[in-house]
């Protein structure tokens, strides 16, 4: 008997198996053994085969994953980009990055394509299907939506197809949704800032070294609520197809409050082109008609030409000059004292004042004021003003506002001035860190006697805005009303508030583009209810603006004794 090793796949390698070979016996037992060992090979080699397969095509799932992981990356930057929050004054969200997904398809890992077209067709109506069965067809990865929601991502899911890629990416969301549109602006598909805030602070937004600290403005989310809701009711009142409003510390230049309407849900991404979309508190430009006069009227206090009381004699009705026939709307007394002229607003009262001023001085305050150049704030939507010339009879035009462009924002920076003690301050979406030398334009006596006679505005039964006097808030302004320089058919009404005028800290502008005569509004005028039978910004932004005060002056008093209404803003959204 001899005995043999050999070795064995299915056995251990230290186990040895044994043969025996009995030469005594019959052939029949050996052919049989022969016949066991050629068996047990076949399976070994089909056992063989079989692994060999699956290790190829786990080879292949891994380089199929692989390809797919080399498509994602190429843009794996952009998909991956984090933005640092945006937050308001008091410390309440406004913007900030979530995690999304994209939905992309793989065609090479669609089985059946034409089942899947039935299947998205029917989950998906609004989908271009021919286009996407080109795409299946050019065998080539490509997006199917972006930026999906909850409900649409299961809609997808739940088709069960291995060729649909769920690509994480991060997502900017905007909770106030329409609220601060025109402020914050938007980011595109890859988390870039394409307008707004967003826009212009990109860079800094982007910096991942600050991505724990919120980026926060001087906005209030409070405020800016309820200027936004008054606004709105008023344009459904006036019928009017847009306004604007913007709300600025006097003292430090920050703005509490800008809207501009019609306003967009900044959460869905779409390419506004029709103007009427513009932020017109800074993008606008107009003719911003009386709230000129203001100027007009502090210059010559300034340089000592008249006094608040100086009677200006002999003022006649209407005044050619040039080709232009200047007058007044009203019939109003041939004498009137400075502050008269202003508080009744009359153009050639007005017109007769400037030409003491004289060109130069006045062409001095509006560069000193930057009245014709690009606003100095963090957005990179500006409006430039019209081209200006001082031809013939401008400085007479331009006393009371007319022929002469420029944007809300601008104008309100100068009101703010005349109110401060005369210091130019520098508009700010955000918290200043160091304190900047002013330009002084006027004295601290000439801002004095200018809110004296804007507040007198308000409260004289001849002022033009008394529909804005709000008892304890001691509301001072000058109403403009003006026709579009475009079509005269269409008036532009502005009112600039200064309150408390006994102290004054914000200015408050109304403007609403092309009202109507509210025929249906009952006013409290003067003690008397009446309806409106004029046009005019005394009848309408002037009112708004009241409106305004009077809901946004207790968070405006509680502010500035400085307490904290964090809590009360996000309760109230």
């Amino acid at each position: 008997m001899k005995k043999k090793k050999r070795k064995n796949k299915n056995f251990n390698k230290n186990q040895t198996s044994f043969y025996f070979e009995d030469y005594l016996e019959t052939s029949k037992k050996n052919k049989y053994f022969q016949k066991n060992n050629l068996f047990l090979d076949r399976i070994y080699l089909l056992f063989f085969l079989f692994f060999s397969l699956i290790f190829i095509f786990s080879i292949r799932m891994i380089h199929v994953s692989l390809n797919e992981i080399e498509i994602f990356n190429q843009d794996k930057q952009k998909f991956s980009l984090l933005r640092r929050d945006i937050v308001d004054r008091n410390g309440t969200l406004i913007s900030r990055n979530i995690k999304s997904f994209h939905a992309a398809i793989n065609p090479k890992l669609i089985n059946n394509k034409e089942t899947f077209l039935i299947k998205l067709r029917l989950a998906f109506p609004e989908l271009p299907i021919k286009r996407i069965e080109k795409k299946l067809d050019e065998n080539k990865y490509f997006y199917l939506k972006k930026r999906l929601n909850q409900v649409d991502k299961e809609k997808l899911w739940r088709l069960g197809e291995k060729g649909i890629i769920f690509e994480p990416f991060q997502t900017r969301v905007y909770t106030h949704s329409n609220l601060f549109s025109h402020v914050i602006g938007q980011v595109d598909y890859d988390n870039f800032g394409i307008s707004g805030i967003e826009k212009y602070f990109d860079k800094d937004l982007r910096n991942k070294d600050l991505i724990n600290y919120p980026l926060k403005l001087t906005l209030d989310a409070n405020i800016q609520y309820m200027i936004n809701s008054e606004l709105k009711k008023s344009l459904h009142t006036f019928e009017s197809p847009g306004g604007g409003a913007l709300l600025m510390d006097i003292q430090t230049g920050e703005i509490l409050s800008m809207v501009s309407l019609p306003d967009f849900d900044i959460n869905i991404r779409t390419e506004l082109k029709d103007k009427k979309y513009i932020n017109k508190i800074t993008k606008g430009v107009y003719e911003l008609g009386s709230i000129f006069k203001t100027f007009t009227i502090a210059l010559a206090l300034e340089n000592n030409l008249v006094e608040p009381q100086t009677v200006i004699k002999n003022i006649p009705r209407s005044i050619k000059c040039s080709k232009y026939n200047i007058s007044d709307i009203k019939n109003f007394p041939k004498d009137l004292t400075v502050e008269d002229i202003l508080i009744r607003s009359s153009n050639v009262g007005t017109l007769l004042i400037a030409r003491k001023i004289g060109k130069e001085k006045y062409k001095k305050f509006i560069n000193d004021t930057n009245l014709l150049k690009n606003s100095d704030i963090q957005l990179e939507e500006i409006g430039t003003p019209l081209k200006f010339n001082w031809n013939k009879c401008k400085l007479e035009t331009v006393s009371y506002g007319h022929g002469i462009t420029t944007t809300p924002l601008q104008v309100t920076t100068i009101y703010a001035a005349l109110a401060n003690g005369g210091k130019m301050i520098s508009p700010s979406l955000v918290k200043k860190k160091k304190k900047k030398d002013h330009k002084i334009i006027i004295s601290e006596k000439t801002s004095e006697s200018i809110v004296n006679i804007l507040r007198k505005v308000v409260t004289e039964d001849e002022g033009t805005a008394h529909l804005a006097d709000k008892h304890g808030y001691y509301v001072g302004g000058k109403t403009g009303t003006s026709q579009h320089y475009k079509n005269k058919n269409e008036n532009l009404n502005t009112f600039i508030s200064i309150f408390p005028s006994h102290k004054p800290k914000y200015a408050l502008l109304v403007m609403l583009e092309s009202p109507k005569v509210a025929k249906d509004l009952i006013y409290d005028y003067k003690g008397l209810k009446i309806k409106a039978f004029r046009n005019e910004a005394g009848w309408n932004s002037a009112y708004v603006a009241g409106k305004i005060i009077e809901k946004i002056g207790p968070i405006l008093a509680i502010n500035s004794k400085d307490f904290n209404n964090r809590y009360v803003a996000e309760k109230t959204y």
